[in-house]
């Protein structure tokens, strides 16, 4: 079964829920009876917090140079707010004191954000998973959420479907099927979503390997063609440029589906990659994720582009310095090339296998 990680999480170093959860109560006393003004109260608190969360993430960054670490502490921080979030509509503004068995919803985070990793302007993805048609309470809980996070700034992708449409979208719908593979509980009916995943795994993913692996390596070579077939381009796209992030996760979308496994290390075990190969893997990946999040916070919105003109401060930032005959810059963008280079490797091993 395709049954997501369910490892505890690191607690959330940049983001104090049990704080916000005081506060918003605080809140919630202080404008009762006024509803607008609360949800505004409620945005602007939660808006700050998060600004304050993502300066420190880069200055945890600057100083330890992780970027694999630095994504998982700004998706743990995503994670908590939208957890305070559904709390706080669920018991402050919608309670429901005996809820129907339709008065159900799991919080689900999908596509990127479901992979437990976010830069800092990465494009927060949802799924409110209902066990049949939309109530009333449940649009509203919905409602209150999106519109917060909306007010807080942050771009949000989002549905709303039971488990039945899912299934069945995710059946026509490649996009819709990639990402239910990636998604990941985040807050409420913990068995509604469970459901999901034991239905996707059987209905959806067995018997269906070799469509999914050739509609994902078609859809890698029409992104190529669009963002430049050579991993060696002088702006290379970390995202979706020829051996960057899009690439491995190519990699593990296809691993993931083919071999019903849950992480990358588990790869090893059905013989894909060996140890050392693994390896090449989380260290692209890291070097990767470090300079995509150095790229956010340094132009402060959510460019993919390694341009000209901020290529030299991403290399100080991650501590390269000149050496005779080789500026700082040009050591960064030889060892781009060469984690470019190793991802192509990694999708060749990886093709070799299937």
């Amino acid at each position: 079964m395709l049954s997501p990680d369910q490892t505890p999480r690191a607690p959330c170093e940049i983001f104090d829920a049990e704080a916000a959860e005081h506060e918003l109560e605080a809140l919630g006393t202080k404008y009762s009876g006024r509803e607008s003004e609360l949800r505004t109260a409620v945005a602007q608190y939660l808006k700050a917090e998060l600004n304050r969360g993502r300066n420190q993430a880069e200055q945890m960054l600057l100083k330890d140079r992780h970027g694999r670490r630095c994504a998982e502490r700004l998706c743990v921080m995503q994670d908590e707010i939208i957890r305070v979030l559904f709390e706080f509509a669920r018991k402050r503004l919608y309670p429901s004191l005996n809820p129907s068995e339709s008065e159900r919803m799991a919080v689900v985070a999908t596509g990127g954000y479901g992979r437990g990793l976010l830069a800092p302007g990465s494009d927060i993805d949802l799924l409110f998973l209902l066990p049949y048609k939309q109530t009333a309470w449940g649009e509203s809980i919905a409602e209150a959420i999106l519109y917060c996070l909306w007010d807080m700034g942050l771009k949000v992708g989002h549905a709303t479907r039971s488990v039945d449409e899912c299934i069945r979208q995710a059946k026509a719908d490649m996009t819709i099927r990639t990402a239910i593979l990636e998604s990941r509980f985040l807050n409420g009916d913990r068995v509604l979503f469970d459901e999901l995943i034991e239905r996707f795994d059987k209905n959806v993913v067995q018997g269906t390997g070799a469509e999914f692996v050739a509609a994902k390596l078609a859809e890698r070579e029409d992104r190529l063609r669009r963002a430049g077939q050579s991993r060696y381009l002088v702006e290379p796209n970390v995202k979706d440029g020829k051996g960057g992030l899009r690439d491995l996760h190519t990699l593990f979308w296809i691993g993931k589906y083919v071999y019903r496994v849950r992480s990358v290390e588990e790869l090893v075990d059905h013989g894909v990659f060996d140890q050392d190969e693994l390896k090449i893997f989380r260290r692209c990946e890291d070097f990767l994720w470090s300079v995509r999040c150095h790229m956010h916070f340094v132009t402060d919105r959510p460019e993919e582009r390694l341009s000209f003109d901020i290529q030299r401060e991403i290399a100080i930032r991650l501590g390269y310095t000149s050496h005779p005959g080789m500026r700082d810059v040009e050591r960064f963008m030889k060892h781009y090339f060469l984690t470019a280079k190793n991802v192509g490797d990694l999708t060749a091993i990886l093709c070799a296998a299937l």
